[in-house]
């Protein structure tokens, strides 16, 4: 896998056999694997109306909100009831489960990520301050939710707005992101191989 860069837009969507959203995936590995066969997925969901989403036994889930006033999730087993209504903060809980969205307030996009336990664990965080991305042994994944991050020391003078992002495989140069904006927001994503643990 190369360095790439990708825009969420350019991605084309798939519709929702419900008819509630569609999915953008963004990257999965290995490559071509189904939702059988990934050891980890990274996706942005545009959930259109209050709907289920279905159960991945045996994955770890991580969502976050990007855009719109949120959404309500609520396990069917009742082991958890959470809010996603912070733009940038991430909400962990197991794949085992089914859930039911209930949108807060109109539509919304999600970012999401799903690791297969046993195989891989992600770690998700949200960056206001400049920041060094280094890939090393990881695959590393940023993507800009709000403002312009420079991404000058890559060699070749990008910049990430809002929807762009890189996909870093283990072994990449390192780089550092920067903004001038004090809005600025960039979701940082760190993929471990379990065995790294």
């Amino acid at each position: 896998m190369a360095v790439t860069r990708f825009s969420l837009d350019a991605i084309a969507p798939t519709p929702w056999k419900n008819g509630g959203g569609t999915t953008r995936e963004i990257a999965a590995w290995p490559p071509g694997a189904g939702m059988d066969t990934f050891d980890w997925r990274i996706s942005v969901a545009d959930i259109a109306a209050d709907g289920p989403f279905s159960a991945f036994p045996g994955i770890d889930r991580q969502i976050v909100l990007i855009d719109g006033a949120g959404v309500h999730l609520q396990a069917h087993d009742d082991s958890f009831c959470h809010k996603l209504v912070r733009v940038g903060e991430p909400f962990a809980f197991s794949g085992d489960t089914a859930i039911h969205a209930a949108l807060v307030d109109g539509p919304t996009r999600d970012f999401n990520v799903m690791t297969r336990r046993g195989r891989c664990r992600a770690e998700v965080r949200l960056m206001r301050q400049p920041f060094t991305a280094v890939p090393a042994e990881a695959t590393v994944m940023v993507l800009a939710l709000r403002g312009d991050w420079d991404t000058a020391n890559s060699g070749d003078g990008q910049h990430l707005s809002a929807g762009e992002g890189i996909l870093m495989p283990a072994g990449s140069p390192a780089i550092t992101l920067s903004h001038t904006e004090l809005s600025a927001l960039c979701l940082r994503v760190i993929l471990h191989r379990e065995q790294d643990r």
